[in-house]
C-alpha cells in the first residue's frame, strides 16, 4: 500500500493517509471488485485497512475522483462515501473466515475485553494439538482448561490417548495460578497465536493449500512453489514448511517410519519403491519388520513394471497417512535433529 501522497482537503480537515485512501476505493468498488483485492491482502493488511475505513470520514466526490487520479485510472465520479462497521461486515464475508472478521471487528470497536484464550479456542485443534504436545503436561493441562470446552474437546480428540487421560487427570487437579504466572502464559499464548497471526489465524487457508500441494504431481509442485515465491515469497516460505513429499520421509525418525511402515500394505509398499534410489530403498527396508522385508525384497527382486501412476498413487497414500499420523501427535514431520540420537 504505497499511497501516500497527500489528497487535498478543505484547509480544516485533514488530509487523508495511504490506508485511508485505499479503504475508501475498496469501499467505492463494492463488494465483488473489493473482495477480489482483499484477497491479495495479508492480514495484517486488512487490518489496517478495516481500521481506516471504520473511522473513515465522508469523502465528497471531488476527493474521490483526486484519489483516483492518483492511482492513475480514468474514473467515474462517484457518491459520497461514509465507512460504517456493517458495510465492513459485508465487504468481508466471504473473503476471510468468519472467525477472522469477528476477531478484526472486535479490535477496530476497541473491544479490549476479548480473552487471549477465546481467540485461541478459533485456532485449528490439530495445530494446537501439535503445540501443546511440545509443552510440559501441566502448562498443556492449563491451556486446555481455559480455551472453549467445544475447543478443549477436539484439541483433545488429536492426541494420543494415554496423553489425553494425563492431561484430563492433571486437569481435574489443577491449583490457582498467580496472576505473574498466568500473565506470562498468556503473553505466551498470544505471541504464538495472535502475532504470528498469517500463520497461526491462516491455519485453515496454508494447510489447505498445502494439502493441495502436497497431491500435485512433483514437477506440479516445484513450478507452483517457484510461481508463488516470486509473488508471494512469504507465503510460499510458510507453505513450504508445512510440505510432506515421499521423498521427505528419509528425514523421519527411525521410530516414526516404523509406526508409518507398520500400517502400509505389503503390495504398497512395493509399488511405491519401485523406482527409488538404492539407498532410499534400503532405508525404507530397514524401517520393515524382518518378514515384511523379505517380502518386498523378493517382490522388489522379480522385476515386474509397474506404470507411473500406480506407483505415484502408491507413494502419495503413503504421504496422506504420515500427515494423518503427525496430525494426530504420533509422528514429528519435522524433528528436531539436535534430539536424535548418535552412534559412535
Amino acid at each position: 500500500m504505497a499511497f501516500n501522497a497527500p489528497v487535498k482537503r478543505n484547509s480544516d480537515v485533514k488530509p487523508l493517509r495511504g490506508s485511508e485512501k485505499v479503504a475508501a476505493l475498496l469501499l467505492a468498488m463494492g463488494r465483488e471488485l473489493s473482495g477480489s483485492v482483499l484477497r491479495e491482502f495479508d492480514p495484517e493488511e486488512i487490518r489496517i485497512v478495516t481500521r481506516a475505513a471504520a473511522e473513515l470520514k465522508p469523502i465528497s466526490t471531488p476527493e474521490l475522483e483526486a484519489i483516483i487520479e492518483e492511482f492513475a485510472q480514468n474514473f467515474s465520479a462517484g457518491p459520497n462515501i461514509l465507512g460504517n462497521i456493517g458495510e465492513l461486515e459485508k465487504l468481508l464475508n466471504g473473503v476471510i473466515p468468519p472467525e477472522q472478521i469477528s476477531d478484526i471487528i472486535s479490535e477496530v470497536l476497541g473491544n479490549k475485553t476479548k480473552s487471549v484464550w477465546d481467540r485461541i479456542s478459533h485456532v485449528s485443534e490439530s495445530l494446537l494439538a501439535n503445540y501443546l504436545l511440545k509443552e510440559h503436561p501441566q502448562t498443556a493441562a492449563l491451556v486446555l482448561s481455559r480455551v472453549k470446552p467445544a475447543c478443549a474437546a477436539r484439541v483433545m480428540s488429536h492426541l494420543p490417548s494415554d496423553i489425553r487421560h494425563d492431561l484430563m487427570r492433571r486437569m481435574l487437579s489443577l491449583k490457582p495460578v498467580v496472576e505473574e504466572a498466568m500473565s506470562i502464559i498468556e503473553k505466551t499464548m498470544h505471541e504464538d497465536f495472535m502475532i504470528n497471526f498469517a500463520r497461526n489465524l491462516a491455519s485453515d487457508t496454508y494447510p489447505r493449500m498445502a494439502d493441495i500441494i502436497n497431491k500435485m504431481e512433483r514437477s506440479q509442485m516445484e513450478e507452483s512453489l517457484q510461481n508463488l515465491t516470486e509473488s508471494r515469497p512469504k507465503s510460499a516460505e510458510i507453505l513450504k514448511g508445512m510440505l510432506f513429499t515421499f521423498d521427505d520421509i528419509i528425514n523421519l525418525t527411525s521410530k516414526a517410519r516404523m509406526l508409518i511402515f507398520d500400517q502400509v500394505p505389503t503390495d504398497r509398499v512395493v509399488t511405491a519403491l519401485k523406482g527409488s534410489d538404492t539407498s532410499f530403498r534400503e532405508l525404507i527396508l530397514s524401517s520393515l519388520a524382518s518378514r515384511t522385508r523379505r517380502l518386498v525384497e523378493h517382490e522388489l527382486a522379480s522385476g515386474i513394471p509397474a506404470n507411473q501412476r500406480e506407483i505415484l498413487d502408491a507413494r502419495r497414500s503413503i504421504t496422506d497417512l504420515a500427515l494423518e499420523m503427525a496430525g494426530r501427535g504420533e509422528i514429528e514431520l519435522n524433528p528436531d535433529q539436535e534430539d536424535q540420537p548418535v552412534f559412535t
